[in-house]
């Protein structure tokens, strides 16, 4: 299926691996020339080298506002704005401080608060323009384990849907997409840790998350990136201009209710 994104330009913010990185390579496989992101020089240059085509970068931290301004700077307008970058870690609700919740809100939010700011206007000034919100399951299922990262998957499908309500009447859209676990850079590593932690292989450490933490799971399997990638491709088409203001899963079945 032609997807119709030759020339256009899209950032993926957090592209460098995992769900970023492979959004960055399907939206380039369509023939969108994609900026890549991720906090160093180094893996700026190699996400770039890997996908190639007309492939540029940006390194920086966009959690940080400077950060952000500096890439308004250097490219003032894309016609897709995918805001994927994001952090989690477990951890106790007692034992989360305040600079937990800060650290985490300014990554997972404010980020795409930040960039949407710069670019939506412009979407809007030309009658034409995507933004996605990479959420996730864990803003309607709020994980008990890193209840910061969940409140702000919330407010991710909240940001979302606001700016939906202002693309009334435009060729703009705003939409969020809801994925259930994947198998990411930061979920590999959770789970090499865990393994090592309880001295057995990672395929038993999968298999007992989705017995015991993901038991709604229809997969019963983390979801490969790719997955996730070929959804937000969709959405970033024009083919998907009758989808506004939507939180639209691919969860892989963990979320049980019909809405």
């Amino acid at each position: 299926m032609d997807l119709q994104l030759q020339n256009k330009t899209a950032l993926v913010t957090g592209s460098t691996a995992g769900i970023g990185f492979a959004i960055a390579k399907a939206l380039a496989r369509e023939g969108a020339a994609v900026i890549v992101n991720g906090r160093s020089n180094e893996r700026v240059a190699e996400a770039i080298r890997q996908i190639g085509g007309k492939t540029r970068g940006f390194a920086g931290d966009l959690s940080r506002a400077d950060a952000v301004a500096r890439l308004g700077s250097e490219y003032p307008a894309v016609d897709i704005l995918v805001n994927n970058m994001g952090i989690f870690f477990p951890k106790a609700f007692a034992e989360i401080s305040d600079e937990d919740w800060a650290r985490i809100w300014e990554a997972n939010v404010m980020s795409g608060v930040r960039l949407s700011r710069h670019y939506f206007p412009l979407m809007l000034a030309r009658n034409e323009g995507r933004v996605i919100f990479v959420s996730s399951e864990s803003a309607l299922q709020i994980p008990a384990e890193m209840i910061h990262y969940g409140v702000t998957k919330t407010a991710q499908l909240a940001l979302s849907r606001g700016l939906a309500e202002l693309t009334a009447g435009t060729n703009v859209t705003v939409n969020s997409v809801l994925p259930g676990p994947t198998r990411s850079e930061g979920v590999e590593v959770f789970v090499q840790q865990m393994a090592a932690a309880q001295k057995t292989d990672e395929t038993a450490i999968e298999t007992m998350f989705f017995e015991k933490i993901r038991p709604s799971s229809l997969l019963k399997r983390f979801e490969r990136p790719e997955e996730i990638a070929d959804l937000v491709a969709y959405l970033a088409s024009p083919l998907a201009s009758g989808t506004n203001g939507a939180a639209v899963r691919v969860d892989g079945g963990v979320l049980r209710s019909a809405v």
